[in-house]
This record gives structure tokens, C-alpha cells and sequence, in this order.
């Protein structure tokens, strides 16, 4: 048998996890997918992979910086680090408000994580509920994860593997008005993804109010010098 294709390899890695994914399913939810199911799911995957891929093409060639938020509005910035071997993720998660000043930033830890795409969907739903625990009237929740972000705004019941944690995403937002959620390439969210970083590495969660751990201090600085016009 020859070797198969990167994009055979793709398809068929995606396809044991979705099948993975079915039978843990069955296991600890007693609900199970059908095989057309299964199939169609593999499909939307592979079509919302290469979605980022478009994305991160385009973007990589323009280096965006971090942009305040204009007003009263607070924009929640996250990121996560993923550890495959030991299944361990940690989120990076910083607010800030017009003038760049950080109102919160939060790291934590959470152990037995499925797979990366399941970390992206939990620091998701932690800076959701962040932005709901600030009660501010306006707030854009912003992440590098374009597919994430796809299916917060898409609305509707998720049910792709990572559908538990979108679905409980949705149900957090439905409790507030004013809360948007954005995508920025990951050089616009280069302070999240230190928080998340050096949690992983230092194996701590933290919660600070008006400021940062200190290896984070200089890239506050970075993101409040402005660009030229």
C-alpha cells in the first residue's frame, strides 16, 4: 500500500476522531450519530478547516495590531494552550476598556481536554462567562479561532462534537444584550495568548484586577503604542 496523500491523511485522522468522539458519546450520553451523520459532519469540518486556512492566508500577510474599543464598550480578548500529551489546557483571557487599561485578566487550568478544537471551545465559553460576570453594557468577546467564532454567531443547536460547549455558549449569551463576538488574527490577540502560554508553562491559573502578571506587562505596552495613520 503507498503512502497516502496529506490531504488522505487529513480525512482519514478526522475520521477516527469523529468516530472516537461517537463512541465516548455512547458511552457517557447514551446518544449515538448515524453514519450519514457522521459523514456529513467529517465534511463540514473539512470545509470550515480550510475556512481558517483561507483566513489565516489573507491575514498573515497584514500584521493587525490589538484595537481599543471605542466608547464605553470592553473587549475581551482569549487565547488557550493545549498540552495533546497530557490533555491539559489553560486560557488566557484580558478585558480591557477604550484607552487599554486592563479591567481583568484571567488564566485557567483544565485537565482531561478531548482535543484542541474542545480547548478553543472552553476558553470561549470562560471569557463568556467573564463578559457576563462584568455586567457592562457593551462588550466584543475577540479570539483567533475563526470556526469558534463562526458557529457562536451562527446561533442555532450545535451538533458537532464540540456542540456542548457552543450550546452553552449560546445559552450565556441569550442572558445579556450588547455582546458580540469577533475575530482577530492571533497578532491582534498576541496578550491572550501570552496568559494562556505561561499558564501552561507555570501550571497556575491567576485572577487580577486592573493589571497583569508581570511577564505580561510589556505586551500591554506594545498593544497601547499606536500606529501611524
Amino acid at each position: 500500500m503507498g503512502l497516502l496523500s496529506t490531504e488522505q491523511s487529513r480525512l482519514f485522522c478526522i475520521a477516527l476522531w469523529v468516530i472516537w468522539g461517537d463512541r465516548n458519546s455512547q458511552i457517557h450520553d447514551k446518544t449515538n450519530r448515524s453514519s450519514k451523520e457522521m459523514v456529513s459532519f467529517v465534511r463540514s469540518y473539512i470545509k470550515e478547516l480550510d475556512g481558517v486556512k483561507e483566513e489565516t492566508q489573507i491575514t498573515s500577510k497584514v500584521k493587525t495590531k490589538w484595537q481599543n474599543p471605542s466608547g464605553p464598550i470592553v473587549k475581551i480578548n482569549f487565547d488557550e494552550a493545549f498540552d495533546e500529551r497530557t490533555k491539559q489546557l489553560a486560557s488566557g483571557i484580558v478585558a480591557r476598556d477604550s484607552s487599554g487599561h486592563v479591567l481583568i485578566s484571567s488564566t485557567d487550568l483544565h485537565q482531561g481536554v478531548a482535543s484542541a478544537f474542545a480547548a478553543e471551545a472552553i476558553a470561549y465559553r470562560k471569557a463568556t462567562q467573564i463578559a457576563i460576570e462584568m455586567q457592562k453594557k457593551e462588550v466584543i468577546i475577540e479570539g483567533d479561532s475563526l470556526t469558534i467564532i463562526k458557529k457562536c454567531n451562527k446561533g442555532g443547536l450545535d451538533r458537532s462534537l464540540i456542540g456542548p460547549y457552543i450550546n452553552d455558549i449560546h445559552r450565556l449569551k441569550s442572558r445579556v444584550t450588547g455582546l458580540r463576538f469577533e475575530f482577530v488574527p492571533r497578532f491582534a490577540n498576541t496578550l491572550a495568548h501570552i496568559l494562556a502560554i505561561e499558564a501552561l508553562k507555570r501550571k497556575e491559573g491567576i485572577y487580577l484586577t486592573d493589571g497583569v502578571p508581570c511577564y505580561a506587562e510589556s505586551q500591554v505596552k506594545n498593544d497601547s503604542v499606536r500606529e501611524p495613520d
